[in-house]
Parts: C-alpha cells; sequence; structure tokens
C-alpha cells in the first residue's frame, strides 16, 4: 500500500520564502521600535524642547556609545540575513529588505511616539559612521522604499530559476549612484561637528544618485527577464 504524500507544504520552496519574508519584516518592524523607543529617552535627555538643528553637543562618552549602537543594529540586521539563508544573493537581498523595512517604520514610531517628524521634509540626523549623515527625513525613506522594491523583483526572479549575473557596467552605475547618494548625506557633516545650521539639502546630487540606482536595476531585471541562462 503506498502511502499518501505529507500535506505538510514546507517543502515548497516559493513558500518557506514566503515565510521568511513575513516574519523578516516582523523582525525588522520589531527592531524600529526598539530602536526608535531609544531615541525618544535620548532626545528627551538631550532636547527637551524638541529635536532640531544644530545639535546639542554630545560628551564623548555618549557619541562613542552611540556608534557602537548603530554598528550593533548593523550587526543585527545583517545576522539575521546571515543564518536565514546559505546562499550569498539571498542574504544580501534579506538584508537589503530588512533594512529597508527597519528605516521605515523607524519613522513611523517616532511618529507615533512623538509626533515627528512633522513632516518627510524634517531634517535629521540620519547616521554616524564614518562621519554624520544628515538630511530631510523623505531622502532615507526614498532609498528604503527602493531598496524594498529591488530586493522583491531580484527574489521574485530567483525563485524562477534565473541566475543573477550582472554586466559590469550595471554594477558600476549601481556603485555610482549609491556613492553620490551617500556624498549627498554627506557633504555637509562639517556643519553637525561646527554645531550650526545646515545648508540646503543638494536634492540634485540625491536625485542624480537615486536615477543611477534606479536605473541600473531597471536595465538589470530587464536583461535578466528577457532569458539568461536559468540556474537549474
Amino acid at each position: 500500500m503506498t502511502r499518501a504524500a505529507p500535506s505538510n507544504a514546507t517543502s515548497d520552496p516559493m513558500q518557506r520564502l514566503q515565510r521568511r519574508l513575513i516574519w523578516l519584516t516582523v523582525y525588522a518592524v520589531a527592531m524600529a521600535y526598539l530602536e526608535s523607543a531609544v531615541v525618544v529617552y535620548l532626545r528627551d535627555i538631550y532636547y527637551p524642547d524638541g529635536f532640531a538643528f544644530p545639535l546639542a553637543p554630545i560628551e564623548p562618552g555618549m557619541f562613542a556609545i552611540e556608534i557602537g549602537r548603530e554598528v550593533a543594529t548593523l550587526v543585527m540586521l545583517l545576522g539575521v540575513a546571515m543564518v536565514i539563508s546559505e546562499d550569498r544573493w539571498e542574504r544580501f537581498l534579506f538584508f537589503c529588505l530588512s533594512f529597508g523595512v527597519w528605516d521605515i517604520f523607524y519613522y513611523v514610531w517616532l511618529r507615533v511616539f512623538l509626533d515627528w517628524p512633522s513632516s518627510l521634509l524634517t531634517w535629521d540626523i540620519l547616521f554616524l559612521i564614518p562621519v554624520p549623515w544628515i538630511g530631510p527625513v523623505l531622502a532615507p525613506v526614498i532609498v528604503s522604499v527602493a531598496l524594498i522594491i529591488g530586493s522583491l523583483l531580484l527574489f521574485r526572479l530567483k525563485r524562477q530559476g534565473v541566475r543573477l549575473v550582472f554586466p559590469p557596467w550595471v554594477w558600476g552605475l549601481a556603485v555610482t549612484g549609491g556613492g553620490l547618494v551617500l556624498l549627498s548625506f554627506t557633504l555637509d557633516f562639517r556643519a553637525v561637528l561646527a554645531q550650526i545650521d545646515p545648508p540646503p539639502f543638494r536634492w540634485w546630487l540625491f536625485a542624480l544618485g537615486v536615477t543611477c540606482g534606479v536605473v541600473a536595476l531597471a536595465r538589470g531585471v530587464s536583461s535578466l527577464a528577457r532569458g539568461t541562462t536559468n540556474e537549474r
């Protein structure tokens, strides 16, 4: 007598991926809650009248702890991506997806807790490594949305059996775009160190970087979808 096949759907790779994406999203949203809660406490200490530029001075010991907290955040996001898959492309895409979700919900939770930012054009200090990153909230949100969309598109192609191989010019354009976006955030970091108001954000530089990244992604996905060799 033949034994009936198990009804458990865990053998379906697509369903396993969907479960991983769901739980990774839950994890990133929870991490964003934790991160924003820490910022609530910091702002209560350093900005009792509300966060604004120029930034309040912070003692070296606390600044070092903040640097460590940012490093720990990246390690936590990377660590989950590393253990969730053995495939290096999937690890990279899981990291990009979780980073994007975490970054967006960080601002969502701050809005819930502090009714901040008042608008997407409100300025924030985005990162501290290796120098302070500053810019309107809208800018990192745009980057995060692009990371989420891009990672999901590439996940879909990979699960269809497409081998993710891109020509050097696509990589070059993507790296150039990322560098321009990074430059738009860090070009005026000295304003933070000097405790003065930063100059207007260089939207043209940011837009140029995002455009390079989007074009690289679009051309790369298009070439893959048209029929590169399959992994299987």
